[in-house]
């Protein structure tokens, strides 16, 4: 299932969905340009997470790539799919939150995030980049505060496509499990094929128990989301 959009409603401009968007792109065209040049190996490693490094190692420029790889990406594909679910799920979030405790909310879920995925892996010098762990969070949230927002959604169906309307709980439930199925599959692998299993998982499991404590004082805003 791909989500295209959501019918709800925002009463503010997500200006931290934005800008986190922006940044994510600038920051992917300079990712360009290093490829371009030769350099974006030793970029990468420097500023990805890199478990054993966090583990053996930690360092200033370790403790900041918690925060880098949060703006670094594998690929257009890896880009745009993470991106689109910011997008749709960010918007809503940092309404009924507010734009600064959206932000920090973010960014400290996408730390755990990271920390579940070295947990996961202590022994890798591979390093995990992507917004994914960060907005794993975001849906987390999502799901607890609106989770029966209709949600448009691709269905793919053989070499036939469908769009449904299906609630987020349908949605982002399906999607947790399935990161939950292919996490388990992949303790213990040398190789998760690329993918950060564990950072989706403990992204997504932070947003669940952190959104309340952030939505203190803002129940009103949330409440507007449940009709």
């Amino acid at each position: 299932m791909i989500p295209i959009s959501d019918r709800l409603p925002t009463r503010r401009f997500p200006i931290m969905t934005i800008l986190l968007i922006v940044a994510n792109v600038v920051i992917f065209g300079f990712e360009l340009l290093l490829d371009m040049l030769g350099l974006l190996e030793p970029f990468i490693y420097a500023f990805g997470v890199v478990p054993y490094r966090v583990l053996h190692q930690f360092d200033m420029l370790t403790a900041f790539s918690f925060f880098s790889s949060m703006f670094l990406h594998g690929g257009f594909l890896h880009l745009a799919g993470n991106m689109l679910y910011l997008w749709i799920f960010g918007n809503n979030v940092e309404d009924a939150l507010g734009h600064f405790r959206f932000l920090i909310f973010y960014f400290l879920c996408g730390v755990l995030a990271s920390l579940a995925q070295v947990l996961a892996s202590i022994n890798s010098t591979t390093p995990g980049i992507g917004a994914s762990g960060a907005i794993a969070g975001v849906l987390g949230a999502y799901l607890v505060l609106f989770p029966r927002a209709r949600i448009i959604t691709l269905i793919p169906l053989g070499i036939f496509t469908q769009l449904a309307e299906l609630p987020a709980v349908i949605v982002l439930g399906f999607w947790f499990i399935l990161q939950l199925f292919n996490g388990v599959l992949a303790l213990g692998l040398p190789s998760a094929g690329g993918v950060a299993w564990f950072a989706h998982i403990g992204g997504f499991v932070a947003g669940l128990l952190l959104v309340r404590l952030f939505a203190i004082g803002r129940r009103r805003a949330i409440r507007y989301y449940h009709y």
